[in-house]
């Protein structure tokens, strides 16, 4: 009989984790790789499983606290005493008339489903502690909710997310009250709603303050002609559809980020404040928004050993991991540099994007748009419409200075100017 230490993952490159719940209760009896606890960070929340079978000793962490990586969460006992002093789950919590899975989440018999359940779903859902907790504040039926957790449990993510969805659909709009009460409401209320700040926005928040206050910001900005990728793109998107790729123009955009590393190396860097870590693979982190929740980067990795074809196979495979909310921590691991296509929500410009730290740049695109603009041809000026789009590169200058910025923008919109067709 001995011990094993339950860690946070020391792979969270910086993030801030905060224990968001504990899965299973001391005295409650695990396998291998069961789901223990939830940690939520600026980016993502994720499970550590159990590193063994065995029984929860001591929780050293619980909800609410900070977790660094590396830190410390809990011990399991293992071995043959652990295995037979185990207590059922059911029974853990010493409350005799807690409903079924209310303690270690062991699903009800089919016979007796767990309560909030509808439909064809008559089996009991397993849910931790904290996420019956939440479904009961927020008084929502589980059944309704789309698990996304192991094997596809409930996750208190996916019970925030029902919540959400819930807020956003539109209320039955009630019969207006006389002329009087709504002038007296009005005065009263002040037409001001509080909303508690949520923690991946407070992260984000602390990152991006941290971000502006040790780097010094400053923006260059090119104007990009995007006929000639949108010519190639027109005549290979179908061939790239056969091979299972969305030909997007993000894939252009990666593929003449890696061109113009070559011209200016520096900008695929990470500034320390003993050194700066110059890096030969090009992993480029994708700006993804999520809503009013923020947004996330996941990561196209060793982007200068993908063609084009591997480039938009890898952006297919990530964005359906974003949109089943399936993005793990690894997908976000790694960057060594950031494009924000703020365009694709109308934006024509945007200053200064914010450095993801500690990386050493960031690249803009701003909306495409049709534009009258003078061309030479055969020795004379001819009036021409273009789609055109501002495309601009924030750099941390203590990194690199103007000339490097200029030089590594002009090799990005003359790769995307001069694509061969």
């Amino acid at each position: 009989m001995g011990y094993i230490d339950i860690f946070v993952p020391a792979e969270q490159e910086g993030t801030k984790a905060i224990v968001r719940s504990w899965l299973r209760n001391v005295g409650d009896r695990v396998e291998e790789n069961d789901p223990l606890v939830e940690l939520e960070t600026d980016k993502v929340t994720q499970e550590v499983p159990a590193p063994a079978a065995g029984v929860i000793a001591e929780i050293l962490l619980a909800s609410d606290a900070e977790a660094e990586p590396g830190a410390l969460l809990g011990r399991l006992k293992v071995g043959d005493e652990a295995a037979a002093g185990a207590t059922p789950p059911a029974a853990a919590s010493g409350d005799a008339g807690a409903e079924p899975g209310e303690a270690g989440f062991a699903p009800a018999p089919a016979s007796s489903p767990a309560p909030g359940t509808s439909g064809d779903r008559s089996m009991a859902l397993a849910l931790s502690p904290a996420v019956r907790r939440a479904v009961r504040t927020h008084d929502i039926d589980p059944a309704t909710i789309v698990g996304t957790g192991r094997a596809g449990r409930i996750t208190r993510a996916d019970v925030d997310k029902a919540v959400a969805d819930r807020a956003a659909a539109p209320a039955p709009r009630p019969a207006p009250p006389p002329v009087a009460a709504r002038e007296e409401a009005r005065a009263s209320t002040g037409g001001v709603r509080s909303i508690p700040h949520d923690r991946m926005r407070l992260a984000i928040a602390e990152n991006m303050l941290n971000s502006v206050t040790v780097a010094p910001h400053v923006t260059a900005m090119f104007e990009c002609d995007f006929t000639a990728i949108m010519t190639h793109r027109r005549k290979h998107k179908a061939a790239f559809a056969a091979e299972g790729a969305n030909l997007t123009f993000t894939a252009y955009f990666i593929t003449a980020c890696v061109a113009a590393m070559k011209t200016a190396p520096a900008i695929n860097s990470r500034w320390y404040d003993d050194r700066l870590d110059i890096f030969d693979d090009v992993n480029i982190g994708i700006g993804t928004a999520l809503g009013d929740k923020g947004l996330v980067v996941p990561v196209v990795s060793r982007c200068q050993e993908l063609s084009l074809l591997g480039i938009a196979k890898r952006l297919t495979e990530m964005v359906e991991r974003a949109r089943a909310n399936k993005l793990t921590p690894a997908d976000m691991r790694g960057g060594t540099f950031t494009i924000s296509n703020h365009g694709v929500s109308g934006s024509l410009f945007a200053s200064p994007i914010i450095i993801n730290q500690p990386q050493s740049a960031i690249l803009g695109i701003g909306k495409t748009e049709k534009r009258v603009v003078v061309r030479e041809v055969d020795g004379i000026d001819t009036i021409q419409i273009r789609p055109l789009a501002y495309v601009s590169l924030t750099i941390d200058h203590r990194v690199v200075d103007g000339h490097q910025t200029n030089g590594w923008l002009s090799t990005f919109v003359e790769t995307l100017e001069n694509w061969p067709l």
